[in-house]
């Protein structure tokens, strides 16, 4: 927060806002998990897609904002730096994310990890945008604003199908688990009144 003060970096904003939506869908990830409730992990999978969505669209707002109304930006070297380090800390939080979700079969937790991944490459734009404004391009830190917008709305469309594609594959196992047992029901009724 800090370096985006200094620079005002309509890029850094987008990755900033994107990525404290992120660290609070931990929590009702992490309280599904503490439930062991499925229909928890699902609606906490449901709460992510939505803080993403939203983190888009304040995004897309600042960045338009920017191309509008555009402003200097200061410490390049100090942004440059910030987006290195979102870097690494996204790709750590997606190696954690990733393998706890193989182990614990979560899509919810490997939709996660898969956004944190793609998150680091949406801070290494906020290092492009530092290189760029130096290079004398000023409007470069909000059209990379917007080009990260439309990375977190990718973002969003694929969480959501992964969701939405567990919790219908869900049903259909549930359904079918039930079809079956009334199926051994039925023949063991038959089989009763044979004898």
């Amino acid at each position: 927060m800090v370096v985006f003060i200094s620079s005002s970096s309509v890029a850094l904003l987008a990755d900033l806002i994107h990525n404290t939506g992120d660290a609070l869908t931990a929590l009702p990830l992490g309280a599904a998990f503490l439930l062991r409730s499925r229909r928890a992990e699902r609606w906490s999978g449901y709460f992510v897609v939505a803080t993403i969505l939203l983190s888009a669209l304040v995004a897309a707002y600042e960045a338009i904002d920017r191309l509008i109304d555009p402003r200097r930006l200061d410490h390049l070297w100090a942004l440059a730096a910030a987006g290195v380090i979102g870097f690494v800390g996204n790709e750590l939080a997606a190696r954690v994310r990733l393998r706890a979700g193989r182990r614990l079969d979560s899509p919810a937790l490997m939709a996660d990890g898969a956004h944190a991944r793609v998150d680091g490459f949406v801070s290494l734009g906020v290092v492009a945008s530092a290189a760029i404004v130096a290079a004398g391009w000023e409007a470069g830190d909000p059209i990379i604003g917007m080009a990260i917008t439309a990375v977190i709305l990718r973002i969003t469309w694929q969480a959501w199908r992964t969701v939405r594609a567990d919790h219908d594959e869900r049903d259909e196992r549930d359904e079918r688990d039930e079809r079956d047992e009334r199926d051994e029901r039925d023949e063991h009724d038959e089989h009763d009144h044979a004898h």
